[in-house]
């Protein structure tokens, strides 16, 4: 049998207890990371409603 470090060990054991590790790491992954496709009209929009920001943001007019 070929050295395994002692992380490599862990986690081969860690996968055995819980066998449906990966599959929950990819669904944290996609709840997290994984972006549905922009609707460009939504986003135009979004654009078109939002307040101008002005030009110098620590000063404001009272």
């Amino acid at each position: 049998m070929p050295y395994q470090s002692d992380v490599t060990q862990f986690l081969n054991q860690l996968k055995q207890q819980k066998p449906t590790l990966e599959e929950e790491q990819r669904k944290g992954r996609s709840l997290l990371w994984d972006k549905q496709p922009i609707d460009l009209e939504e986003r135009a929009e979004q654009q078109e409603s939002r307040v101008k920001q002005t030009s110098y943001v620590y000063y404001q007019n009272f």
